[in-house]
């Protein structure tokens, strides 16, 4: 009798066995996944933040061409000569206004 028992102990040490090994397979080949997941995850959220950033240097290159442009369309010489080219305006003479005082209005009050 006691060779069937120890048959039956060297059958479940391999069952034992069998099922170790095939449960270490399967959890490895899990972490091997989930890690080639998470890798390709990590690397598809990098890539995408390489692409925003550019993103945003090209937008803070255009604001700051736009911004370049709108000083120089401020200046005062700029503006006049867009009006006088595309508008047909002209320059305005100056006027000279002389207000004369009666000298005699004038040393009555200081009296």
């Amino acid at each position: 009798m006691k060779k069937k028992f120890h048959r039956r102990s060297k059958r479940q040490k391999e069952y034992l066995q069998t099922i170790t090994f095939f449960l270490v397979t399967i959890l490895s080949i899990t972490g091997l996944i989930t890690y080639l997941w998470v890798y390709t995850e990590v690397d598809e959220t990098l890539m995408a933040l390489e692409i925003q950033n550019s993103t945003v240097d090209e937008l803070v290159d255009d604001i700051k061409e736009l911004q370049s442009k709108i000083e120089y369309l401020q200046r005062a010489d700029v503006i006049a000569t867009k009006a006088q080219r595309e508008l047909g305006m002209v320059t305005a003479q100056p006027e000279s206004i002389t207000v004369y005082i009666e000298p005699d209005l004038f040393a009555n009050e200081h009296d």
